[in-house]
């Protein structure tokens, strides 16, 4: 008879098998009615699941991870339901839980419009509503793919042929829907009180361009209404800081059709705003001491076989060129590139660390359906640096590293970060001996610093371990940038050497490092951080002069000049409007500083001051202003005391 551990070690006898259920309304009625599953002995299974021997069990709620996994995955069959409720002739396909989430694909005769949703979510309720069980079978695998063909479901029959012959299928009931899964699932209906449809979005099956096309219906899931609300009210945030809207609103950059998808066009406010970028790099990697490269766009192929990359990146690389009997490829990396510099000459180890940097654009295959916006292009500038050092040099380079990672990001603005440290994978190249101390080298520069990192064993590249560095934006939101990457694969398929101390010739340790990861996607997430207001350093336009009449408009020039003598973006609006018009128009355009001229700051030789939030900060003197803003832009967008 089994003897259940808990989580807490007490101990529950039972004379009979017993359910994960049973359990829950053993220990309490408030915890039955919150079961969603079980864990028992680490594997996650039904509330329903019988228990028949000794085991540890952990119940499942929905204050658990794969709790709320579990409701959206549950709610993206409650959506399939739904579908085939009200469009029985919809083919079912593929329904996986994603980030705050699910999805499902179908395959219909015609495309789903929004009321399509509203009718769909409706009927989702009502079926949450009628609390119907779920429940799970067994069936051979193809008397399963027969089930689903005699139901009409092709794409299921074709899932499950795809599986073992000699493996069982788990399929899952409610009421008179069927679906093909591994489950679990929660116990009905009932369990599922909060969800909402998102958006309806083409995919090709199994995401492949050469198969057909479906469609595909986004929605989230939550425990509860209040999370769900909360949830929605970040989607809208997020949607009003859309960088492909602020991008169009403020004239930042553009994508052209004409020229083809995943290619940025930097127009002179968003190119403003990257010089500013660019400069501030180049500034801080001086101070840390690297040199610049400039390398080329392309290079030959043999260059790339050398490498791997012809072999293991190949698919996101562009078609080789062909010229003079040889070929060429755009390059994806600008890692090779690098390597040759060194490699160009005999270095001693008094020569190390060599820091190179640069801000070098690659070109990447990427499929159509997948690009957007800035965050995933086919032309991108990465700002890469490749650090050449010995194996005694690691830990010191990965400090230098982090503290100048640390500077940059914080000078953007955040403040919030999530590390990771991926360790050996199963397959790698290079010693134990150089993993153990190169982990050990980037694990003690993360404790030096004092900063918490989460272990991902086995992460790591196959040629070393690394570093991830995720930003958190304005709304919470991670983003991937900064990465240190150690590597022991290039330096042996390009013969790199240095002469060491007894005069022996030694492979130096190659380490790989990005700060903003591409200048596209870190614009864009700048762009959304700062829903388009950009700190005064960053703004395209700083200061916006604004004439009440023409009798100003000298005087407006000779202000618009003094400012720009003193490296301040300023710019004049001389239009014959009311300034009522031009002080909401230049609000809106995110404009830091509006500087208003009428008789009265001309007689005095000030400006009024008023900012993009509508404050009035008062008639200053020209030197004070300029003295206030030069002070806010050194300091990157940090309080100003007043004085």
């Amino acid at each position: 008879m089994p003897v259940i551990t808990l989580p807490d070690e007490s101990q529950r006898h039972f004379d009979a098998p017993v359910t994960v259920a049973d359990v829950a309304a053993d220990i309490g009625r408030g915890l039955a009615k919150a079961t969603l599953a079980g864990k028992v002995d680490g594997r996650l299974v039904d509330a329903s699941h019988c228990i028949d021997d000794d085991a540890r069990l952990a119940i499942v709620t929905d204050r658990d991870p794969e709790g709320l996994e579990m409701i959206r995955h549950s709610t993206a069959h409650l959506m399939a339901h739904a579908v085939k409720s009200l469009f029985p002739s919809a083919q079912v396909t593929i329904g996986p839980v994603i980030d705050n989430g699910f999805y499902y694909d179908f395959a219909f005769d015609r495309p789903f419009h929004p009321e399509d949703l509203e009718k769909i979510e409706a009927k989702m309720k009502e079926l949450a509503k009628a609390d119907i069980p779920v429940e799970r079978r067994v069936m051979p695998r193809d008397e399963a793919a027969e089930f689903f063909r005699a139901q009409g479901e092709e794409y299921k029959a074709r899932i499950i042929e795809d599986i073992p012959q000699n493996e069982d299928i788990s399929l899952y009931t409610q009421g008179d829907f069927v679906d093909l899964c591994r489950g679990p699932h929660v116990p009905s209906t009932g369990k599922l009180k909060a969800f909402k449809l998102t958006k309806v979005a083409g995919a090709y099956w199994r995401g492949d361009s050469n198969n057909e096309m479906l469609q595909r219906i986004y929605g989230t899931a939550w425990p509860n209404k209040q999370q769900l609300e909360d949830y929605l009210h970040r989607l809208a945030e997020a949607e009003r800081r859309d960088h492909r809207r602020i991008g169009q609103e403020l004239n930042l950059f553009s994508i052209q059709d004409e020229a083809g998808g995943g290619l940025v066009f930097w127009h002179p406010n968003g190119a403003r705003i990257r010089r500013a970028v660019e400069q501030f790099w180049y500034d801080m990697h001086e101070r840390a001491g690297y040199e610049f490269l400039y390398t080329p766009h392309i290079a030959n192929l043999e260059l790339w076989k050398t490498s791997g990359h012809a072999d293991f990146y190949a698919d996101s690389m562009y078609e080789p060129m062909e010229d003079d009997n040889q070929s060429f490829q755009l390059k994806p990396m600008n890692c090779p590139f690098h390597v040759l510099v060194y490699k160009d000459r005999l270095r001693s180890y008094r020569d190390l660390p060599l820091r190179w940097a640069e801000m070098g654009t690659v070109y990447r295959r990427e499929m159509s359906g997948a690009l957007h916006g800035l965050m995933r292009v086919r032309g991108f500038t990465q700002d890469d640096a490749h650090i050449f050092c010995r194996e005694d040099q690691i830990e010191g380079e990965i400090l230098r590293i982090l503290d100048l990672t640390l500077d940059v990001l914080r000078a953007f603005g955040f403040e919030d970060f999530d590390i990771n440290l991926s360790t050996r994978p199963d397959k790698a190249v290079g010693s134990d001996h150089i993993w153990e101390h190169a982990t050990a080298a980037l694990r003690g520069a993360l404790e030096k610093k004092g900063l918490a990192y989460e272990l991902d064993e086995g992460g790591g590249a196959f040629y070393g371990p690394k570093i991830d560095i995720k930003i958190r934006d304005a709304i919470g939101r991670q983003w991937q940038c900064s990465t240190v990457q150690l590597d022991f694969n290039l330096p042996e398929r390009f013969d790199l050497e240095y002469v060491a101390d007894d005069n022996q010739r030694r492979r130096p340790i190659m380490v790989h490092r990005a700060l903003l990861g591409s200048v596209e996607r870190f614009f864009g997430v700048l762009i959304e951080h700062y829903a388009g207001s950009f700190p005064l350093w960053l703004a395209p336009v700083q200061a916006q002069v604004l004439t009440i009449t023409d009798r100003q408009d000298d005087y407006a020039q000779e202000v618009v000049q003094t400012l720009r003598a003193q490296g301040l973006r300023a710019e004049m609006d001389l239009r014959n409007e009311k300034i009522g018009f031009k002080i909401r128009e230049h609000t809106l355009q995110r404009v830091p500083y509006l500087l208003v001229l009428g008789d009265r700051e001309m007689e005095t030789r000030s400006v009024a001051v008023r900012s993009r939030t509508g404050q009035d900060l008062g008639t200053m003197d020209l030197d004070a202003l300029i003295q206030r803003l030069s002070r806010e832009v050194a300091d990157r967008g940090r309080t100003i005391v007043e004085d």
